[in-house]
């Protein structure tokens, strides 16, 4: 008995050992996530590679490669994602990709921050002068200091990580640049490849230090598997693009104006109520200039005035041109990636003019129209005199007799003209026989 017991027990242990072979194999396997982002540095990517990040550590994760191409960004949010790599449990590798990209102001920051390097040929790396954001000019005492505050950064984040911290010093001081091969002669990069399968080739067996400890990548038949962005990201991403920003900020001031000239509409004032907190949204992660808001702000009070004060035109001229001066200097100049685009400028200024021009007539319109409603809605209502007027009798007029008052006699039968109302008699004129009252 306990030789069959001994034999079964073989048996079961071989069959459970064989149906553990896949998966012990599929384990072995290592797993590579990566997350890619283009665009510029603010809230979104700083929230798109935390996430990346938890996903990649939840998955037991060899590494997180981040391919990245940006012109730069948020200073606010470079050191959030840059908080996130360096506590991160994993290595994470930045990789400024595709060729044509770069990695640029507040990029050069974060691939310095990163475990590992890479670039691929055809991108550029530099140019990482800190800038006012607000549209203004920055005395020279507080220049100084956040000139200092960002070489201090840059230079611990480059020589933690062992890499050329001159020349990050001189990327913020400078705003020097160089291209993939230059950076990896200078030793800020680590590699630089053609894409990602080789890069997960140069990557196996490299040693890559882990706050105390130094661990070994194995890249070697690695499992990639993407992280994208969520539908909810691409949308906060997208409305970031200031091409999308500045539509929604006009959409939004036409939208209150119109409910205000139009009081009860409702549907103006909600969609212009959204497209501008939405619009504010994005402007938070722009570097927007604040004389460019004033100038269209303007543009769209000298339209409103066009309607409203005879000015031969020259109202709504002033003001087109005061919405498109606006739009150009909207984005602060010293950048030059978040310039709006003509295609975008001349719709939207042509649509704000016709459309406020519209909305604002018709209420302007709406507000001297004759009163229909009411006692005041019966002065120049046409009737019939019902007796004689000499000057006091009776006449019938909006369906009714009522007492009246003529200028003139009016023989009973004759048309009559309501000129005015005191109380519950009216005062009338005698009207053109042609005119009948249905």
């Amino acid at each position: 008995m306990s030789a069959i017991f001994r034999t079964l027990c073989l048996w079961v242990g071989s069959l459970f050992l064989l149906l553990g072979l896949p998966s012990l194999a599929f384990s072995e396997s290592p797993l590579v996530i990566v997350a890619t982002y283009e665009g510029v540095i603010n809230p979104v990517a700083a929230e798109y590679l935390h996430a990346a990040i938890a996903f990649a550590e939840e998955e037991r994760a060899e590494l997180l490669v981040f391919q990245l191409d940006t012109p730069g960004g948020l200073d606010t949010s470079m050191r959030t994602m840059i908080k996130d790599i360096i506590s991160s449990q994993i290595p994470i590798v930045v990789y400024v990709f595709p060729s044509g990209g770069r990695a640029a102001s507040a990029g050069v920051f974060i691939t310095l921050a990163a475990h590992v390097a890479a670039m691929a040929p055809g991108t550029n790396i530099g140019a990482a002068h800190p800038v006012a954001m607000g549209g203004g000019k920055m005395d020279k005492v507080m220049k100084e200091k956040v000139e200092n505050d960002a070489v201090a950064y840059i230079r611990s984040l480059a020589e933690r990580r062992g890499r050329n911290a001159e020349w990050a010093e001189d990327a913020v001081l400078k705003s020097v640049s160089a291209t993939g091969t230059q950076a990896k002669e200078l030793g800020l990069i680590d590699f630089v490849v053609a894409d990602l399968p080789e890069l997960l080739q140069r990557l196996d067996g490299q040693e890559v230090r882990m706050g105390a400890n130094t661990i070994t990548l194995h890249t070697q038949n690695a499992m990639v598997k993407e992280f994208p962005m969520g539908w909810r990201l691409e949308a906060l991403k997208a409305i970031s693009d200031p091409n999308i920003a500045y539509a929604l900020m006009t959409i939004g001031m036409i939208g209150l104006i119109a409910e205000m000239y139009n009081p009860g509409a409702i549907l103006p004032g909600i969609v212009g109520a959204i497209s501008l907190i939405l619009a504010f949204y994005s402007l938070q992660s722009l570097p927007v200039n604040y004389a460019g808001v004033l100038l269209l702000l303007l543009g769209i009070v000298l339209l409103i005035l066009e309607v409203t004060v005879t000015s031969f035109g020259l109202l709504a001229i002033g003001g087109v041109i005061s919405m498109i001066l606006g739009s150009l200097l909207l984005m602060n100049d010293e950048f030059p990636y978040y310039q709006i685009s003509w295609s975008v400028i001349l719709p939207v200024v042509a649509m704000a003019a016709g459309f406020t021009f519209l909305v604002v007539r018709l209420g302007v319109k709406a507000l001297r129209a004759r009163t229909v409603t009411g006692s005041e809605g019966m002065v120049g209502l046409v009737g019939l005199a019902k007796t004689n007027l000499a000057p006091d009798g009776k006449i019938f007029v909006h369906g009714e007799i009522w007492d009246a008052v003529s200028v003139e006699p009016v023989q009973a039968g004759n048309p009559i003209e309501v000129t005015k109302i005191d109380g519950l008699k009216l005062y009338v004129k005698p009207a053109p026989t042609h005119q009948e009252d249905h």
